[in-house]
């Protein structure tokens, strides 16, 4: 399946990257894809929907696609394999998603930089409802663990500063993660 799923992304227009993201123990996956515009992601989805489904049934119950915007991100990240990843997700008010940008770009990424193992990390946004998520990337599981204190802390003022909901808090196993940017 991750062959075949990379491989059916990287012929559609636009394509930049993909990444296959599990909690083992709870039994949850989550997937990425990443493109060089929202148009083409959506056209990529529209286009492989239905072969989306079919590979994905085997594995899950029950699948979630959402589109957004990159409103910041770290360039190329590399991360192998039994690496980390934390996803969290939230709302804002829309007056304040470029505020949040903002912050990510010149607080939250330079103090991720500094944590040992940081690998990337992106902020994404759907302009429409003001959900969106922040994902970082790490070398190994022992970093994600280890930088939990120092993102809590980055996600602490981006609360304060930009009235940010938090909704959820999840950590993962990178599977696979492929970038061509």
């Amino acid at each position: 399946m991750l062959v075949e799923a990379v491989k059916l992304l990287s012929g559609e227009p636009g394509y930049q990257g993909y990444g296959l993201f599990a909690d083992r123990e709870v039994g949850k996956i989550i997937m990425g894809s990443w493109w060089e515009s929202l148009e083409q992601a959506q056209a990529s989805n529209e286009h492989l929907q239905q072969r989306r489904a079919e590979l994905l049934a085997p594995f899950a119950s029950s699948q979630s696609v959402m589109t957004t915007e990159a409103l910041a991100f770290t360039p190329s990240p590399q991360v192998e394999a039994g690496g980390g990843f934390r996803l969290g997700r939230f709302q804002l008010p829309l007056e304040n998603l470029d505020k949040m940008a903002e912050q990510f770009r010149s607080a939250a990424v330079p103090a991720f930089q500094a944590t040992p193992g940081f690998a990337g990390a992106a902020l994404l946004a759907d302009r429409r409802t003001g959900l969106g998520s922040v994902g970082t990337l790490w070398a190994t599981r022992e970093a994600l663990v280890a930088s939990r204190s120092a993102q809590a802390a980055s996600r602490a003022k981006a609360v304060a500063e930009t009235s940010m909901n938090l909704i959820a808090l999840e950590e993962f196993e990178v599977v696979l993660l492929d970038r061509r940017d």
